[in-house]
């Protein structure tokens, strides 16, 4: 380091008094310290071109194409789906035709859960948090007029993943698509619902054995489909820091791996294939350096512990959605702020693609004129601020390239950790993750009530008798009874036997460790639901019960 840098900053720190704001802790949201400024010594370990190098190089720092946004530009997704599948569809052809450039569909908890629109366990939940889906005649109408070989899909389901996949691939067939020519990509992460969102129906081993599957054929059959998005982002909404997520996401995706070459996979023909998902929070500079550390990690885990030969291997692809945890019922229109700051985030840290949450979702489902604005922000943050004119702008900021490489070294001494558990799914069913991440959401919101960290509205700033004047979206009870009736209708206008053969056949592939999908798909286009092959395959591969960590 440069003598004179040297004493002039020690100089600076000894006149410089490091004020604290109405108490306020300066951190990061993880908990981390932040140094009062950054310079050269923060840095001058760090060799450029090994550890952070030119955009589109090994190891992928600074972003995985040479050109940044100046190629292209990130996909702008709106996540959409609630009530009848007549309703998302409708909405789905609002969003395309105001500019939105792919579709990304949520489902109801009935579907999340494996129930069918009938079950005694979906009463009053059918439609409301999502669009419920039964059978294939859902899905057909679902995606009603939508060319399937002209759009990019993405699906956010887990447990019953590959029954939403076989409908949407018999659909294609209807349509007369093959499956080559279809683009998009199933969530169907089924380690992160152990770890944090808890919408697991079979054990994690079972499970895994059906996700295999999935890369299995996709990689054969559906070559331009990501069969797996694994998801921070519900990691992070459970509480935990910017450190675990980006650890416990990567290394879930390194199990999905490890899980795929036992299968005899070769690696370079389905990880080009595996995507993420993750999280942007509030404090910004964090989460840029969060996405930076994650694609240097990858690729060096990829290249060099499983011997990727293919870059696009080495390649961590990944969506990101702005913090819904972060969003308030109080002033929500301050929540068109927030958004705004964290989509920025993940534009600065490379992403993909980018979902931005509207105002209204702590309240409801968003409405239309909610959902336009949350477009908007990434229309508004890609064509008027100029931050896609240079690739990796903030590369080479001393803070910047201080938290990312500290994020890289906190994540690997994680990684260990699991390790000495046996792996990831031991190191669930012991219930490691879910007490970390229990920890740092206490130690998150003891700061929120001592005021070390401020909430706009919640702790901070706060409006007496404050009036919310925003049009909320409400879902009508008649969509339960609408879908009750369809489904009622289709059963008794299918084939029993074929019904019946399609289940055996499900039954027999799982027992004979044959791969799920095509007895799926065919069973698809025999109608049958959802929650009957659940209930078929929860007789051959158990129900999990989680284990109750303190």
């Amino acid at each position: 380091m440069n003598h004179t840098y040297a004493k002039k900053e020690k100089e600076y720190l000894d006149n410089t008094k490091n004020y604290s704001n109405h108490g306020m802790k300066f951190t990061t949201v993880s908990g981390e310290p932040v140094d009062l400024f950054y310079g050269p010594d923060d840095i001058e370990n760090i060799n450029y071109l090994a550890e952070i190098g030119f955009p589109g190089e090994y190891p992928y720092t600074r972003g995985i194409h040479d050109d940044g946004y100046r190629g292209k530009i990130w996909t702008m997704r709106q996540f959409a789906g609630f009530g009848s599948p007549e309703d998302t569809n409708q909405r789905f052809h609002y969003l395309l035709n105001n500019g939105q450039t792919r579709l990304s569909v949520a489902f109801d908890l009935p579907t999340l859960m494996g129930w069918d629109a009938d079950a005694p366990l979906s009463e009053g939940e059918v439609g409301i948090c999502g669009v419920s889906v039964s059978s294939l005649k859902d899905m057909e109408i679902l995606f009603d007029k939508i060319p399937l070989d002209k759009v990019s899909t993405s699906m956010t389901i887990n447990s019953p993943a590959a029954m939403i996949f076989a409908y949407y691939l018999a659909v294609a067939e209807k349509q007369g698509v093959t499956f080559s020519n279809l683009r998009g990509t199933m969530q169907n992460d089924i380690l992160k619902e152990y770890i944090a969102q808890k919408e697991y129906i079979f054990p994690p081993k079972p499970s895994m054995r059906i996700i295999v599957d999935m890369i299995e054929f996709c990689s054969r059959e559906v070559p331009q489909w990501n069969p797996v998005s694994v998801s921070g982002y519900h990691i992070r909404e459970a509480g935990s820091t910017a450190i675990q997520e980006l650890a416990y996401t990567l290394a879930d995706g390194f199990s999905y791996i490890e899980h795929c070459i036992e299968r005899g996979m070769d690696i370079d023909e389905f990880a080009p294939r595996i995507s993420f998902f993750f999280n942007s929070h509030l404090d910004f500079f964090e989460e840029i350096a969060k996405f930076r550390a994650a694609r240097k990690i990858f690729a060096k885990r990829m290249k060099e512990k499983y011997k990727a030969k293919n870059p696009r291997s080495w390649w961590l692809r990944f969506h990101t959605q702005t913090a819904g945890c972060t969003l308030t019922a109080q002033q929500p229109e301050n929540n068109i702020i927030r958004t705004a700051f964290q989509a920025l985030a993940a534009v600065l840290g490379g992403t993909q693609s980018l979902h931005t949450n509207s105002m209204d979702e702590t309240l409801a489902l968003p409405s239309e004129k909610a959902v336009k604005i949350a477009l908007r922000t990434q229309q508004l943050i890609a064509y008027e601020t100029g931050v896609i004119n240079s690739v990796d702008p903030l590369g080479g900021s001393y803070y910047v390239e201080s938290l990312t490489r500290r994020m890289e070294k906190e994540a690997n001494e994680i990684f260990e950790q699991i390790d000495s558990l046996g792996g990831v799914i031991p190191a669930i069913e012991a219930g490691y993750f879910q007490k970390e991440i229990a920890n740092a959401a206490y130690r998150y919101q003891k700061e929120i009530e001592r005021k070390e960290k401020f909430i706009v509205g919640v702790n901070e700033f706060v409006e007496k008798d404050e009036k919310v004047d925003i049009p909320i979206l409400t879902v009508s009870p008649q969509v339960e009874k609408n879908q009750k009736q369809r489904l009622a209708n289709i059963k008794n206008n299918r084939s029993s036997s074929d019904v019946q053969n399609s289940l055996k056949e499900i039954k027999f592939g799982v027992e004979n460790n044959n791969n799920i999908m095509p007895p799926l798909i065919k069973a698809a286009h025999n109608y049958v639901t959802i929650g009957e092959i659940i209930s078929e395959l929860k007789e051959v591969m158990g129900i999990y019960h989680e284990t109750t960590v303190f």
